[in-house]
């Protein structure tokens, strides 16, 4: 019997430490190319953003992106010919949040396209919508002591 419950307990928390099934079913959707079609603000107003610590608004809107799951990397493609083009690659981490929309947060960072290795710097994102061809991520910031919340529309 007590063979029988520290099985059943190691079971439980292997199968506790992998990733759920709901973020799984969500990688499978991620998967593939985007397009970053437009990127809009909560509140009304011009704002001189830098996203991603890369680029403005105008070169992101357009830009390819390509994710693969199964490593958690990605790179995305700026074509505006106006901006520094070319490919920038990065890692992404998933954080589940809610299990019943399977929606979650995670966090992107920048790496060396020959080496792969991570720069020390990362961006939280939240996953607000996903679906077979949309997707939409959410930053919030701070502007002048006020919340600002940058939405960035995918279509696949």
């Amino acid at each position: 019997m007590k063979k029988l419950i520290i099985g059943i307990s190691i079971l439980i928390m292997v199968l506790s430490c992998g990733t759920s099934k709901t973020v799984r079913t969500s990688k499978k959707v991620i998967k593939g190319d985007w397009v970053l079609s437009s990127i809009t603000y909560s509140e009304a107003g011009t704002y001189n953003t830098t996203l991603l610590n890369d680029a403005s608004k105008t070169c992101f809107e357009g830009s390819i992106w390509q994710f693969v799951p199964n490593n958690n990397t990605g790179v995305y493609t700026i074509n505006n010919t106006t901006c520094s083009t070319g490919e920038r690659y990065f890692v992404f981490t998933i954080q589940e949040v809610n299990a019943e929309t399977g929606l979650y947060d995670f966090l992107l960072k920048p790496t060396d396209e020959r080496h792969r290795s991570e720069t020390n710097q990362g961006f939280r994102l939240k996953l607000s919508a996903l679906s077979d061809t949309a997707m939409q991520w959410q930053q919030s910031v701070n502007v002048s002591g006020s919340s600002l919340t940058i939405n960035m529309n995918f279509t696949k």
